[in-house]
């Protein structure tokens, strides 16, 4: 298999982890704080990135990696998961993947921000057609609660894009998996503290599914679907591979439906896969 079959592999593989993060979430957030359960799955995967770094011996960022190792930490590891489990207190994990759908778009204009790329004027059509969509939708929803958590979402997916193209700009310098790594060290001394602080007072009143959540979110959202991730960037190219990401409203509806019982109406599914058509359209001009 060449490199770049293997990137895709790698991709298919991160997309496929990354779409039962919020399911996962879902349930963790049931017994679990959103500051806890953030704070816990960094420091989680934070341990586990120090065990990499040593076992390999991977060497040290430059001072110019850490302003971009520092906003991916920002925007991976500290403010999508933080949004999506405030906003999963308000929302179904089927209604919050429709905005997932928009992630590629918002990589995408980060790019261009921070990489002074000059995409076709056909891809703000297709962005704005799509935000339009997403919009018209959440807000048709109704209730205070869903605006909410949806204004939370929209949140999570702007931070997550920023650190997405943050991201796969320093992986083309320090690899894949290294940059995950040393982002999450650098977030460490942040999240340690935060998760003993926030710790729940009672233990044993979390539930088992809440610790499943949280083992999930912790050891492959957080990381094992990181390093397939950024991995496949570097191998694939982060436009090519990037569009892998279409698929991840899919897989996690397809998730919240059969892991959770949450109903998928076909309004739903519908502004899904318009949302989805939309950034395909935008990513091919970009």
């Amino acid at each position: 298999m060449d490199a770049k079959a293997r990137g895709w592999l790698d991709g298919f593989l991160g997309v496929a982890i990354f779409s039962g993060s919020l399911p996962a979430t879902r349930v963790a957030v049931a017994d679990l704080s959103p500051t806890f359960l953030t704070a816990a799955r960094a420091t989680i995967a934070g341990l586990l990135a120090i065990a990499l770094l040593a076992a390999f011996r991977a060497p040290r960022p430059e001072r110019r990696d850490l302003a971009p190792l520092a906003m991916m930490g920002l925007g991976v590891v500290l403010g999508f998961p933080m949004l999506t489990a405030l906003a999963l207190r308000h929302v179904t994990a089927a209604h919050s993947i429709v905005f997932v759908g928009l992630l590629p778009l918002t990589t995408a204009i980060f790019a261009v921000l921070l990489g002074g790329e000059r995409p076709k004027r056909s891809f703000w059509i297709f962005a704005v057609i799509g935000a339009g969509v997403v919009a018209g939708f959440a807000f048709s929803q109704g209730g205070e609660g869903a605006i909410q958590g949806d204004l939370l979402m929209v949140a999570a997916i702007v931070v997550c894009g920023l650190g997405y193209a943050e991201g796969g700009r320093v992986s083309r310098r320090l690899g894949g998996w290294q940059a995950v790594c040393w982002s999450l060290l650098l977030c460490l001394p942040l999240m340690a503290p935060a998760a003993l602080l926030s710790r729940p007072a009672d233990l044993a009143a979390v539930g088992a599914p809440a610790w499943t959540g949280l083992a999930y979110v912790a050891l492959f959202s957080m990381l094992i679907g990181c390093v397939f991730w950024y991995r496949g960037l570097a191998a694939g190219g982060v436009a090519a591979v990037g569009q892998l990401q279409l698929l991840q409203p899919f897989m996690g509806l397809a998730l919240a439906a059969g892991l959770l019982g949450e109903p998928v109406g076909w309004s739903m599914a519908a502004v899904t896969a318009a949302v989805v058509l939309c950034v395909a359209g935008a990513r091919r001009f970009a």
